[in-house]
């Protein structure tokens, strides 16, 4: 070898070197975050809930019906044919004081959820509901401008917002408003999801696990101990008052994670964001790979969009260190993804300019490290069940979702970079099936109106499983299995992310037919919410 090209190599053996090692260190801090996160959920946990259940019962006995605030219920969709029924008719059977709640409905629709909007609209009216549709003239700021529009007609001092695939019960404004409204501080009350179709499928139980992580041991983590969390974008209650606050700007679009953004933004300016984890709203879980992998998107490349938005005036603010450690964790944890890929990828040609034997003791040190690190999100996702159901319930869930989350990496990496480099972008939203009911019902499933297109990343996906597969063929006959165990991972969630999201999975799409435009962009009359 030539000098030229023991420089190159040598070059290319420390970049490998530096970046395994920092993609590993992340990793490892971030794993050791989430057990700091479970400890400090379950310390707050009790006595939290507890001072809330009573903060309920003393507003409730404190307040006659005429002195509750009114309250806006927006409902902000866009062509959710399948499920804009169900999301409206639970909205309004929500119980609360008579002529103080008014329904919200923000519809962008282009097809026949027009119809179906309008059809129950008038249906609940008709029976005394405060229905009012709002339709804008144009789709500008997707689901930012939706609510910014429907908030300057809004006649509530306190705003809920649910998206199409929830299903608010009856009691969450009796439970939701004395938690938002007996404390002048408070911005927001976030309440937990709970899931509609969690017994549908692997894919459907593996989420249903991290969401559960994240609005227990994450959410009440941060919320109960001073750090800040985020509003999640539905089941959830504003005070008008502080979205329209001058510190705070209001609804922006210029991000695709418009709740996380005015979730730390109102933070900043001095208002707190509250939540309870017995406020518990059903929704439904993606039932495809693909379904997921654009939520997940669109999540990803939002929450790095806020992070370079946000982090250098959290760094500047007079916030405890500790806050703006968590508030770095939260706003680059979808990074985990890119760190997860970079281990991945790097593992065969680092063993090539390092082998790992030659680290001797070290290894086996690293190698711990590694798997306590790993080990840290499902000791919280578990803990997180235990609570919910009173069970540990999670332990056979959380391979599925290890698998998962290894598979969906490259796509969501693909998304963190985007954030990190672009700002706004479309709102896709995520398909939804609406056959939730049907698991209670027995009745048939409804038509799939919606299907995603295909994206090329499919092919990468199953690229890389090729490649970590021959790393682990590779690593196997060398006998350096302990190695070769993250690649088997790595290998088996690319594979079948990968070929779950080629087109021929998709099937055929029917599509809905379109509606004619309405010259008005208020569509219902809003009635009186005088005191009855």
């Amino acid at each position: 070898m030539d000098s030229m090209s023991q420089v190159v190599w040598s070059a290319f053996s420390v970049a490998v070197v530096l970046l395994y090692g920092l993609a590993a260190a992340y990793l490892i801090l971030y794993g050791l975050h989430m057990y700091v996160l479970t400890w400090l959920f379950r310390k707050r946990h009790a006595p939290r809930s507890q001072l809330q259940s009573s903060r309920i019962e003393w507003y409730a006995a404190e307040r006659p019906d005429g002195a509750w605030p009114v309250v806006t219920s927006q409902v902000p969709l866009y062509n959710e044919a399948n499920v804009a029924d169900r999301v409206i008719r639970a909205v309004a059977a929500m119980d609360y004081p008579n002529g103080r709640h008014e329904i919200q409905v923000l519809d962008d629709s282009t097809d026949e959820t027009r119809l179906i909007v309008d059809r129950v609209a008038e249906e609940l009216r008709q029976s005394g509901r405060n229905v009012v549709v709002v339709r804008r003239p144009n789709r500008t700021g997707y689901k930012a401008g939706a609510l910014a529009y429907g908030l300057s007609l809004a006649r509530g001092d306190v705003i809920t917002i649910f998206d199409a695939d929830f299903v608010p019960p009856s009691d969450f404004l009796r439970r939701g408003v004395p938690l938002l409204m007996d404390e002048p501080e408070n911005a927001c009350v976030q309440g937990r999801w709970s899931h509609l179709n969690e017994k549908h499928s692997w894919l459907t139980r593996a989420q249903s696990l991290a969401i559960d992580g994240h609005f227990a041991v994450e959410q009440g983590g941060r919320s109960w101990n001073q750090l800040f969390m985020n509003f999640n974008g539905t089941a959830g209650l504003w005070r008008r008052e502080a979205i329209e606050d001058p510190a705070v700007g209001g609804w922006t679009a210029d991000t695709l994670t418009e709740d996380l953004d005015l979730s730390y933004r109102t933070q900043l300016a001095g208002w707190k964001i509250e939540y309870c984890m017995d406020l518990a709203c059903p929704s439904e879980l993606p039932e495809t790979i693909p379904a997921l992998k654009t939520q997940q998107f669109r999540w990803a490349k939002g929450s790095l969009q806020c992070a370079r938005k946000l982090l250098l005036r959290i760094w500047r603010s007079r916030l405890p260190m500790s806050c703006k450690f968590e508030a770095t964790m939260h706003l680059t944890g979808y990074s985990v993804s890119v760190w997860m890929l970079t281990l991945g990828l790097l593992c065969f040609p680092l063993y090539h300019v390092n082998p790992y034997r030659a680290l001797g003791g070290w290894m086996f040190v690293l190698v711990a490290l590694m798997w306590i690190g790993l080990s840290g999100p499902p000791v919280a996702h578990a803990y997180s069940r235990r609570v919910i159901q009173g069970r540990w319930s999670g332990v056979l869930a959380s391979p599925l979702l290890m698998i998962l989350g290894v598979g969906i990496c490259l796509s969501t990496s693909i998304a963190c970079v985007s954030g990190l480099f672009r700002r706004g972008g479309e709102f896709v939203r995520t398909p939804k099936s609406g056959d939730a009911e049907r698991d209670l019902s027995g009745s048939e499933a409804k038509p799939k109106r919606y299907r995603l297109r295909s994206s090329p990343v499919w092919m990468l996906e199953l690229a890389a499983a090729a490649y970590c597969g021959f790393s682990f063929w590779y690593f196997v006959t060398v006998s350096e299995g302990i190695v070769g165990t993250f690649l088997a991972i790595f290998t088996l969630g690319f594979a079948i992310v990968g070929w779950k999201s080629r087109p021929e999975s998709l099937g055929s799409r029917r599509r809905a037919p379109a509606v004619e435009e309405r010259t008005s962009p208020v569509t219902a009359p809003a009635l009186s919410l005088q005191d009855e």
